[in-house]
């Protein structure tokens, strides 16, 4: 008899010590469980666990078997992604600035930028990634009244991460002896961006990375389309492709190296900031070069940090924001070319320039106009890194086209419009100076130099002429 008494008193032992790890279990995950639930705060939100309504990557091994489980729960603030994949998602992070916000703008100007039919073959993602609730709710009413039809045709949508999700931010490793609130801050950036990059992963085919106070050129998309197209018929093994050379701005991604890209800016979130954990991406799947394109689709106009409000003047002068053409001309010099940089790469659009030999005075650049335009604006860059300079020259306007030699045209008279000031010359509202319909823009030199010259940029605007 008393052996039972003790064998039950045992068993009821065992089982309340059972109950009370299972217990101690259960209060010490929690979070898991209800983090959602205690944001009363914000406006109903719907919630998108990372197996659940997140689109999987059927390329990438990683979400293929679930091998790197990348836990994370994202809410969905407004808008829902299409089922149909798009060409090219667009994923920028933002959060509350102390001075500046530039979220609104950098929307208004990836979408008008766009035509209809490239709006309708991209989604932009927006993570709001401050645990400001107050600010999140008037930032989403903000994106609500001013992109109601993008987030209707899910060209727009916009997420949120808790908190609860994040791994330390704080005591992290200081690798570059910078102050704490600094590594902090960019260790948090990293997180932010392998979040957005992971919900990313199945809505397209292309990825591309940009900050919330960007500025875009004319029909991007048409841009990177037809650069993705020359880069694939190289067949040569690319990860990653560069539209500006700031920062994480215009950083173009295959969709199926994501969540990859997601998992490794996790493991080493605070190691280094997001710039330096690319370029190591890049490497490790051997793509030892960068591949930046010129000219930048992508400016940075944000004049305050997100981190601290502290003043950025950073800008790219490779920018162009109108997707450039110059009208039909054909371009002459007297000037020795070196190799292939011929005068009419100085011309045309793209990265091409014109690179000549020493240039003696009297030697010009001429571009002849197939039709008479009236003249806008005139902009010639010349030199690289400082060096390689026009440092003398005019800047000439001509009427009547005549054939001086056999294969080559100018104009029977021309008139100087200015000079050229530290290898660089710019004017704008020629024609209320310069009424009349030219035929001819010529480049004089006026001093010879023993230095080369490279002609960067001519660029031109123009309006028809009445008949």
């Amino acid at each position: 008899m008393e052996m039972q008494r003790w064998l039950r008193k045992k068993k009821n032992g065992i089982l309340a010590i059972l109950l009370l790890i299972g217990g101690l279990y259960f209060i010490s995950h929690s979070h898991v469980f209800i983090s959602d639930v205690t944001r009363s705060h914000e406006p109903m939100q719907n919630k998108l666990p990372l197996q659940g309504e997140r689109f999987v990557n059927k390329e990438s091994w990683v979400d293929q078997g679930d091998y790197l489980p990348l836990n994370v729960s994202y809410q969905l603030l407004a808008g829902a992604p299409s089922a149909q994949q798009r060409f090219l998602s667009i994923g920028l992070s933002s959060v509350k600035r102390k001075r500046g916000n530039y979220l609104i703008p950098t929307l208004q100007s990836l979408f008008s930028q766009s035509s209809t039919e490239e709006r309708s073959s991209m989604v932009v993602v927006v993570l709001l990634a401050d645990f400001d609730v107050s600010w999140r709710v008037t930032t989403v009413r903000e994106i609500k009244t001013a992109f109601a039809s993008e987030l209707e045709q899910g060209q727009l949508v916009v997420l949120h991460v808790p908190q609860d999700w994040y791994p330390p931010l704080t005591g992290l490793k200081r690798n570059y002896n910078d102050a704490p609130d600094r590594v902090s801050f960019r260790s948090k950036q990293n997180l932010d961006y392998s979040f957005l990059i992971q919900y990313s992963a199945g809505l397209s085919q292309y990825y591309l990375q940009l900050e919330d106070d960007i500025s875009s050129a004319k029909n991007f998309l048409t841009t990177i389309k037809k650069r993705v197209e020359e880069q694939e018929a190289k067949k040569t093994t690319w990860v990653m492709l560069e539209f500006s050379k700031l920062g994480y701005i215009g950083k173009l991604y295959k969709s199926a190296h994501l969540p990859l890209l997601a998992r490794f800016l996790f493991l080493f979130y605070q190691e280094m900031p997001c710039d330096w954990l690319m370029s190591h991406f890049r490497e490790l799947l051997t793509q030892k070069e960068s591949i930046l394109f010129k000219p930048s689709l992508f400016q940075h106009m944000g004049t305050f940090s997100s981190f601290q409000g502290t003043y950025n003047k950073l800008k790219d002068k490779d920018f162009e924001e109108g997707f450039y053409v110059n009208p039909s001309a054909e371009v002459y010099s007297d000037m020795s070319t070196y190799q292939k940089y011929f005068p009419k790469l100085a011309w045309d659009a793209g990265e091409g320039f014109f690179w000549g030999r020493s240039p003696e005075k009297g030697n010009h650049l001429t571009v002849v106009f197939i039709d008479s335009k009236v003249l806008t604006g005139i902009l010639i860059e010349t030199g690289s890194g400082g060096k390689d300079l026009l440092e003398s020259a005019q800047v000439q306007i001509g009427h009547d086209v005549v054939t001086i030699q056999k294969n080559e045209k100018s104009c029977k008279e021309f008139q100087s419009v200015g000079t050229l000031e530290n290898g660089r010359f710019e004017m704008q509202e020629v024609d209320k100076k310069y009424s009349s319909a030219s035929s001819c823009l010529r480049i004089q030199v006026t001093a010879g130099q023993k230095d080369w010259v490279i002609i960067r940029k001519i660029r031109v605007s123009t309006s028809t002429p009445p008949h």
